[in-house]
């Protein structure tokens, strides 16, 4: 369950930093975005913990980049750096949960923390759409990145009420 999300996590952050660019007019910087994330998939498979600096530190640096210097749009820019937290912050949690030695304990522990990020990414997207809004730049993409977060959140919600009674 944590590897579904620390892989979604990534791919959430660079799509959302990429297509943020895209919708710009960066379509080369766009694809670099594309490539850096491929790069960090392949060091999650290759248990490259450390790269998780380089792939938050990446995310934030792009982030910012595009929001305070470039004028890309709010959300996307968000997004990206809430991928790019997120991802780093599933990265150690699955290293740590190696170590539980009960199946039992290391589901409570993954659906607890699950939930616990889930609710902050909601948070997140919630201020990004916010700044959209005011920004005047709310389109259907996003809307349809919202509506997969919802739904993703509330099949977590969902699951964990399911598990508890």
């Amino acid at each position: 369950m944590t590897l579904f999300a620390l892989l979604f996590s990534i791919l959430f952050g660079i799509g959302s930093l990429a297509i943020g660019c895209h919708l710009a007019g960066f379509a080369q910087f766009a694809r670099w975005i594309i490539f850096f994330g491929a790069l960090w998939l392949i060091a999650v498979w290759q248990r490259w913990r450390w790269f998780a600096y380089i792939g938050i530190a990446f995310n934030f640096l792009t982030a910012a980049l595009g929001l305070w210097l470039l004028n890309f749009p709010p959300g996307w820019m968000f997004a990206g750096a809430i991928g790019g937290l997120l991802a780093f912050d599933l990265t150690y949690f699955w290293d740590q949960i190696r170590f539980v030695n009960s199946d039992e304990e290391r589901r409570g522990l993954e659906r607890g923390h699950l939930l616990r990020i889930t609710f902050l990414t909601i948070l997140g997207m919630t201020l990004a759409s916010l700044a959209m809004l005011i920004k005047l730049q709310f389109t259907l993409e996003w809307a349809v990145l919202w509506i997969v977060i919802v739904a993703l959140g509330l099949i977590q919600f969902i699951d964990w009420f399911r598990k508890r009674s």
